[in-house]
């Protein structure tokens, strides 16, 4: 049974793995950005953790850790809002000497705490988005809306981590699955 429970795990972190990996690619070609990231917050060591990364650093970013009060991720988990930094190079919190040290130092970013009631899960950051990306919905709002999506996978990712496999989505998890994919058709119908 061990044997059973061990590849129930690794099949688990494999899913896990996609699906966060999936909602960084979305992310980073709803904005067209050079990268995209997901952030989940160690409350233990307070810290924030990469989870997932696409585009640059995608390659040795995941599994690096910084202070989760450090820079405008640090700050996104401290005030719990998303923010938009078109100029970062007079934002007085961004971590300079961090950005470098990943080998990638954007211009701009956009930044939304992952929440799942009143918790702070992680940040969902978007880096150097493109101008041109921009819908109909306000930046912010959509940003927003994505964030929601990948606290959702977030929160399913650690549930599973918590407990033992068991049968597929039932209750409140199925009605926020609904949910998320509702809102999913209607983002990818008002950007286009």
């Amino acid at each position: 049974m061990n044997d059973d429970n061990a590849e129930a795990d690794a099949a688990n972190d494999l899913l896990s793995q996609e699906l966060l990996r999936s909602v960084v690619d979305v992310a980073r070609a709803i904005f067209g950005a050079a990268a995209s990231s997901v952030f989940l917050l160690d409350e233990a060591r307070h810290e924030l953790v990469f989870q997932a990364v696409s585009g640059e650093g995608e390659d040795v970013l995941v599994g690096r850790r910084f202070p989760a009060k450090s820079g405008v991720a640090g700050w996104v988990v401290m005030s719990g809002e998303p923010v938009i930094v078109d100029d970062l190079s007079h934002r007085s919190d961004f971590d300079r000497a961090f950005a470098e040290s990943t080998e990638y130092v954007p211009d701009a970013l956009m930044a939304a705490p992952l929440t799942h009631e009143d918790r702070i899960l992680g940040v969902l950051e978007v880096l150097d988005p493109a101008p041109q990306s921009r819908s109909s919905l306000d930046e912010l709002d959509l940003l927003a809306l994505f964030a929601r999506q990948a606290a959702f996978a977030l929160r399913v990712v650690l549930d599973r981590r918590r407990r033992a496999p068991g049968p597929d989505l039932r209750g409140e998890d199925l009605a926020a699955a609904l949910r998320m994919a509702e809102d999913l058709r209607r983002l990818l119908g008002t950007s286009t």
